[in-house]
């Protein structure tokens, strides 16, 4: 089905850069960041449910990492 040329030789540049924030036996959290935009995300997972949401500053902007 796929020939060795259709296979890229090295993967792409990830996009996001995860940074696992909170880990116990119920909740796992982390900070995801776009490195395009900058923009910050809060990602958590408990049990049988999961998250995402931008991280906001003081003034209710979208966090975004310089």
């Amino acid at each position: 089905m796929f020939r060795k040329k259709d296979i890229p030789e090295e993967p792409e540049e990830e996009r996001f850069n995860v940074e696992p924030v909170k880990k116990d036996q119920t909740v796992l959290c982390y900070i995801i960041t776009d490195k395009e935009t900058g923009v910050q995300y809060l990602y958590a997972w408990g049990g049988s449910g999961s998250g995402l949401t931008p991280l906001l500053d003081e003034d209710g902007r979208v966090s975004i990492k310089k």
